[in-house]
């Protein structure tokens, strides 16, 4: 049977031992993501950077709303990068959901980069369930849809991938 705390403690004991410099993890306020990051935040603390990337297409409120959530988990280190602009532009024209989902992966990674520039990350931490991995396909699966966190990271990026179950 599952037990949560014992996956916590390993998770957490995990990071701990592979994260040895500076991490960003992208925090959507979402369940996967804010799972990952309070981990991470328990296993790293000051070396975790929290980016959350307000892309234009959320709901009234809902920035404020996960900037207080994450406040409330511990969170200290969390950037908010508005960009609408760039998403609106980047997707200007792409119709294709399969096509869109990948702009918005490359996107996300693009702008982790970007912060990874002012923070000096050599880490990406994600919270990716494994729903996601089956849906992107891979292997003997085929592709149902690619998650922006699995089938649209570059195979440029220069962070290094870490999950708190890997």
């Amino acid at each position: 049977m599952f037990d949560s705390n014992e996956f916590i403690q390993e998770s957490i004991e995990t990071l701990k031992a592979t994260i040895d410099d500076i991490a960003i993890i992208a925090c959507s306020g979402g369940v996967d993501s804010t799972v990952a990051a309070v981990i991470a935040n328990q296993a790293v603390g000051d070396k975790l950077h929290c980016v959350y990337v307000d892309t234009g297409f959320m709901r009234k409120g809902e920035t404020e709303e996960i900037e207080a959530l994450l406040a409330a988990q511990g969170i200290k280190n969390l950037v908010t990068v508005k960009a609408a602009d760039r998403y609106f532009e980047a997707l200007k024209g792409v119709t294709e959901p399969e096509q869109k989902r990948k702009v918005i992966g490359e996107l996300f990674i693009r702008i982790f980069e970007d912060e990874q520039k002012k923070c000096g990350a050599k880490y990406l931490v994600q919270g990716t369930i494994a729903p996601d991995w089956i849906e992107s396909g891979g292997g003997v699966r085929d592709t149902i849809k690619s998650h922006h966190n699995v089938g649209g990271l570059p195979e440029d990026m220069t962070l290094v991938v870490v999950e708190p179950s890997a």
